[in-house]
């Protein structure tokens, strides 16, 4: 689905497929800034805005978003979020990317980070971020009209682009601009470089004030257009259901209860578009429950048919990728190294032609070397996921919750909420439909803090704050692992998943040499178990003694390379162990760690109001199961999303697959 691009003698890009330049002789950076940006009175329109959500058809090289980009960077009234949405059938290759906007040094910082996040772009939804999360890119892979009807964003403001209507008449079709008019607001600017008179009567029969306004050469006009139909536009169909604001822009106050991964990608998230927000917890310190995990992999997940899973684990890797090089130090809390997964019941897992074009960047069949070095046989099915790697949950937490705007609060045993009612100024009287703020109240029935928006991020513990409405269940999980000394060789050269997981090296301790001046001590983590409706902690030494058993069946199973390196410490592991509390005061040889997590019937995230109409301002991010690493910062990107009003994070079907509303 990517675009082969010819190069002509003058520098300029040409496009075979349709017949056409990508821009005219100048370099198209006057086009960018005159006829869009300037077109849809920008910069000034955005200013003091807390975000501005531009619509592009025809992303191309990208040189009208880098112009706004660089637009907003320059600008100080600049919004605090700056989105970019733009829809492209047909993505050209990285390389054309970065070649194409080499004839603009000033934008070169720019185009080079556009161009490190170019890679996967398979038909659907992706999210790239710059600037911390303060530029967003959303990038429509596929058809525009198809893209824009499913995703349905609101734009403030347009940039009408794409080939000539003359050679790609699809993207300038009634049809289409039919959809560009259903994501528009009342006052949305249009701009674009054509003034062909089929564009002009289509625009103006979807709602569009139309003008010609001088153009920039060798064109003699350009349009501008206005959002503003002589009648009451039909409701939005939203990608999905509409919810009330939880707060004005001047009341933007939030409790996150739960300090695990969830909750702490939830706060940032609404930090980042300038909400404050206090992270309630029962334990001291966070990460304290499931994701108090040592280590643990992040993937893409795989099926031959591409199935939801599949789909929803890309974007949430991207998002993971994206916040983790923003925010950890490679090697000690995480590390991109890529992920073997051993396929042992021996199905294919790739999709027939997933090892062709972008989806060679995700994931593809292992190499034989890595085979080699895993220990695998000749026979054995395995893929090799690029886009993989290890990540210290409580690291991550930590990272997010030093966000600015993120207050966290420990010791705070939440049992139950309550609704009251908003004062309204002086003596009016209160009404059905008056506004609502939440109470969190401990096991006494004291407030311990209230807020218009409240998400219940706790983990196993939010059934017991939702009042059981839904089916959600608890499934303990407990790992084995072990420490090394940092000069010794790790018993894997990379992770590995598939019958379990497993993390061969990553830092633990506190990273800091010890007084003799040795180095750090490194660690290796295999899990985990999945015991359905189990909640006890800690667990029992018969239940340790058989969880480590069954790692060390799945870990010869998944990588026997590994598996032989860690033969000794297992073996002593499994032989009788002594009473508890009594080991010699030696280091055992594998180490335990157990926690609970929290699953929903379909084993997905659970990411949306409570109950938009009856419980305004109650939200939930939780049910991430054994996904974690791979769906919760995704999911608290999607929740902020949802309560903004931003354009999705990734595609509306996925989005609704994790909806709350289909609880």
């Amino acid at each position: 689905m990517s675009e082969s691009i010819h190069w002509l003698p003058d520098g300029t890009p040409y496009s075979p497929r349709f017949g056409d330049r990508y821009h005219s002789e100048n370099g198209g950076l006057d086009q960018a800034r005159k006829v869009f940006l300037q077109g849809c009175g920008l910069p000034a329109a955005w200013a003091g805005q807390p975000q501005w959500r531009v619509l592009e058809t025809g992303f191309g090289f990208g040189l009208n978003f880098l112009v706004t980009w660089a637009a907003w960077r320059a600008d100080e009234h600049r919004p605090r979020l700056l989105h970019f949405v733009s829809t492209e059938a047909w993505p050209v290759s990285a390389a054309d990317l970065l070649r194409a906007t080499a004839a603009h040094p000033e934008l070169a910082p720019l185009a080079e980070q556009l161009h490190a996040q170019w890679w996967g772009l398979l038909p659907g939804v992706h999210r790239l971020a710059f600037e911390d999360g303060r530029v967003l890119l959303t990038l429509y892979i596929g058809d525009a009209q198809a893209m824009l009807r499913q995703q349905a964003p609101t734009a403030d403001s347009v940039y009408l682009d794409g080939f000539s209507p003359s050679v790609n008449p699809e993207i300038w079709s009634a049809h289409t601009l039919k959809a560009v008019a259903r994501c528009c607001r009342r006052g949305t600017q249009l701009a674009t470089w054509t003034i062909a008179r089929a564009v002009r009567d289509a625009l103006a029969e979807c709602g569009f004030e139309v003008h010609r306004v001088p153009g920039v050469p060798p064109k003699r006009d350009n349009l501008h257009a206005t959002y503003n139909p002589a009648w009451d536009p039909r409701p939005r169909i939203a990608s999905l259901p509409e919810t009330t604001p939880a707060a004005s822009a001047q009341a933007r106050h939030c409790l996150v209860i739960g300090g695990g991964l969830a909750g702490a990608a939830t706060a940032a998230s609404l930090a980042r578009r300038g909400w404050q927000v206090r992270v309630l917890d029962e334990a001291p310190e966070p990460a304290a429950g499931a994701s108090g995990l040592p280590a643990g992999v992040f993937a893409p997940h795989v099926s031959p048919d591409d199935a939801v899973l599949s789909r929803l684990s890309r974007s949430g890797v991207r998002f993971t990728l994206q916040q983790a090089r923003q925010r950890l130090q490679a090697g000690l809390d995480w590390g991109p190294t890529g992920v073997l997964e051993h396929r042992t019941d021996g199905s294919p897992g790739l999709p027939a032609d997933g090892q062709d074009g972008p989806g060679a960047d995700w994931s593809t069949s292992a190499p034989p070397a890595a085979r080699e070095q895993a220990g695998l046989p000749a026979e054995a099915v395995a893929c090799w996921h690029l886009q993989g790697g290890w990540i210290r949950p409580p690291r991550m937490v930590q990272a997010l919750l030093r966000e600015p705007g993120v207050a966290w609060h420990g010791r705070c045993h939440v049992a139950s909420l309550r609704a009251v009612p908003v004062p309204l100024p002086g003596d009016a009287p209160a009404s059905a439909g008056a506004p609502i703020e939440w109470q969190v109240l401990d096991a006494q029935g004291q407030v311990l803090a209230q807020a218009p928006l409240v998400v219940i991020a706790a983990g196993a513990g939010s059934p017991t704050l939702l009042a059981d409405r839904w089916p959600l269940q608890p499934v303990r999980g407990q790992v084995s692992w072990g420490r090394y000394p940092a000069h010794q060789p790790p018993p894997a050269p990379f992770p590995a998943n598939g019958h379990g997981n497993l993390v061969p090296s990553f830092g633990c301790g506190d990273d800091a040499p010890s007084p003799a001046g040795d180095a750090p001590e490194r660690g290796w983590i295999m899990g985990s178990t999945f015991e359905r409706g189990v909640t006890t902690l800690p667990a029992s030494a018969a239940d340790q003694l058989a969880a480590h058993r069954l790692h060390w069946d799945k870990l010869q199973a998944l990588a026997p390379a590994a598996a032989r390196a860690l033969a000794p410490r297992f073996h002593q592991a499994l032989q009788a162990r002594p009473a508890a509390g009594d080991n010699g005061g030696t280091e055992p040889a594998v180490e335990h760690w157990a926690a609970v997590r929290c699953t929903a019937p379909d084993r997905l995230p659970i990411v949306g109001p409570v109950d938009a109409q009856t419980l305004p301002g109650l939200w939930v991010c939780t049910a991430m199961g054994a996904r974690g690493l791979t769906l919760a910062l995704l999911c608290g990107e999607l929740l902020a999303a949802r309560v903004n009003a931003e354009p999705l994070p990734l595609d509306a079907k996925l989005a609704r697959a994790l909806a709350s509303e289909r609880m």
